[in-house]
């Protein structure tokens, strides 16, 4: 039976944790212009953001996977608190790289923890555990950019300071967390089921493996266009304010939280290999027919893409954690430090591309990488096999 205070704990806390996280590109169009910064610099930010986040992700994972530490996840949030410290007093554009860095360092220790408690707490119901906890994490993304436009953007970069509240009350919910862990047996439980095995070839398994790497790959390429330049994709083709903008991109993150928490009963009854096919596919045709819309017609598809896509990250999670499932922890660390690389690398590569070419040019290219969602064809049936 699932454990719903504990995965509600998780969940929250996924929520205070992506919230804070959302608060630095939400602030981007603001950096930019006290900094003058240019776009190739912001997506340097994120993408040292995100490179902390995620290379350490699978090793901790590996780590706790044979230690457990359940201590680490209240840890975790001491160090997003740091950042989000550092990053409301910066005044210079190396202490903003390092408040990033040290807000990753928290994401890399949170995520691959909870996302085990999420299962040892889920009662057999994985795939929804799975999607309570990835929608928290939605749900702070939505929020964030929203709290940014009336609470930084009037304010000034200053007032980032009153985030390290959420930051406090993560810390205190994930020690409560902690000891939920140490007093119960959910972990020996989760250890007896990892012993049967997913009734596949050491062959079948990496191929498995490597295509919910690709399917990762081409969700987070887009993903990481929209969610880092949707509001200058705005400004600049509609001349919307930068207050307006980051209302269209709360609209969006929101659409995700919303599909996320879909997706994971629907792959608990109806397969997770359909939900991955259908939600990272069925997103390409709106993706493509987004860069030649209208502002409504923008607001619209990106709503729509973030529904569907939004499905398929609890899904792959939990196919993942089911193709190695004594090795809960480290698989849960490496998909969720190939989300933060690929979405860091991403930016990155984007941001020097929109500096020389344009916003537009780079919503057109991405639109095509949806279309990877074809790979998931190749995913084996884990309902027969297993």
């Amino acid at each position: 039976m699932m454990v719903v205070p504990v995965v509600g704990a998780v969940s929250v806390v996924h929520l205070l944790n992506d919230l804070i996280q959302a608060v630095l590109p939400a602030i981007y169009p603001m950096l930019k212009q006290d900094y003058a910064l240019s776009f190739t610099q912001i997506g340097l930010i994120t993408l040292i953001f995100q490179l902390t986040a995620s290379v350490l992700q699978p090793a901790v994972g590996f780590y706790t996977d044979k230690h457990p530490k359940p201590a680490l996840l209240p840890l975790g949030m001491v160090f997003t608190l740091l950042g989000l410290a550092l990053l409301s007093l910066a005044q210079r554009y190396d202490m903003l790289l390092l408040a990033s860095a040290m807000i990753g360092l928290g994401s890399s220790t949170f995520h691959p923890e909870a996302s085990r408690v999420a299962r040892m707490a889920s009662g057999g119901r994985y795939g929804l555990a799975q999607a309570m906890f990835q929608v928290g994490g939605n749900a702070g993304s939505a929020l964030g950019p929203l709290l940014a436009a009336m609470i930084i953007i009037p304010r000034g970069q200053g007032s980032i300071g009153w985030f390290c509240l959420f930051a406090i009350a993560g810390i205190m919910l994930l020690a409560w967390v902690s000891r939920w862990v140490v007093q119960s047996n959910a972990r020996q439980r989760l250890g007896n089921a990892a012993r049967k095995g997913n009734g596949l070839s050491t062959r079948q398994t990496r191929q498995a493996l490597g295509v919910l790497a690709l399917l990762i790959f081409s969700k987070y390429v887009y993903m990481t266009c929209l969610s880092n330049f949707y509001t200058f994709y705005l400004i600049e083709k509609f001349e919307v304010s930068v207050a307006d903008s980051q209302l269209f991109l709360f609209l969006f993150l929101a659409a995700i939280a919303v599909g996320t928490v879909a997706g994971g009963p629907i792959g608990d009854r109806f397969g997770r290999k359909w939900v991955i096919w259908v939600s990272i596919l069925g997103a390409a045709p709106l993706a493509l027919m987004l860069p030649y819309s209208s502002l409504f017609g923008a607001a619209l598809l990106t709503v729509l893409i973030g529904l569907v896509m939004s499905s398929a990250f609890s899904a792959i999670i939990v196919f993942a954690q089911e193709l190695m499932p004594a090795r809960v922890g480290m698989i849960s660390g490496l998909f969720y430090g190939l989300m933060f690389g690929i979405s860091g690398i991403a930016a990155a590569v984007l941001g020097m591309l929109a500096d020389v070419t344009s916003i537009g040019f780079i919503f057109k290219l991405c639109a095509w990488f949806p279309l990877l969602g074809i790979l998931a064809f190749w995913l084996p049936d884990m309902r027969r096999t297993v």
